[in-house]
């Protein structure tokens, strides 16, 4: 959460809005500011977009809460604290600035990925990891039967 909170702050302070500055072929820096939910999903809903949002995405972090005390396996720990880390850094952004802060641009051949920042970069892979460990524990166990004579 720090690191996105202090990403977000030098891009505020370095950018204008919508001020698009190239770093690679592929990558540019370009602030936005998202009123809505992800890739800008119910923006512009009014004035108290931001805090509604905020609300929204607090009630989504009681059931990670409850799982985050619960996790027995480091790797679901670390995902699920990436996905809590990066939800509180961008419910600040809505109780602050009544939208989220947005600058990674990823592109290709004229093809751009909607913008993101460090928060929502957390949650997905949080997310992944989850994923992953999910489905290695729904695997049935091989177990190794001795052949006799």
């Amino acid at each position: 959460m720090a690191l996105d909170l202090g990403t977000k702050q030098l891009a505020l302070r370095e950018l204008e809005l919508l001020e698009v500055r190239p770093v690679t072929s592929f990558f540019n820096l370009v602030l936005v500011e998202n009123q809505g939910a992800a890739f800008s999903l119910l923006s512009g809903r009014g004035s108290y977009q931001g805090l509604k949002m905020a609300l929204l995405a607090s009630l989504a972090l009681a059931p990670l809460l409850y799982f985050l005390l619960d996790a027995r396996r480091p790797s679901s720990f670390f995902a699920l604290g990436l996905i809590l880390g990066g939800a509180l850094g961008n419910i600040h952004d809505r109780l602050r600035y009544n939208a989220v802060v947005d600058f990674l641009d990823f592109h290709f051949q004229g093809h751009h990925w909607p913008a993101f920042n460090l928060a929502d970069a957390a949650i997905v892979v949080g997310v992944g990891i989850l994923l992953w460990v999910s489905l290695r524990e729904g695997r049935p166990k091989k177990t190794i039967v001795a052949k006799r004579g």
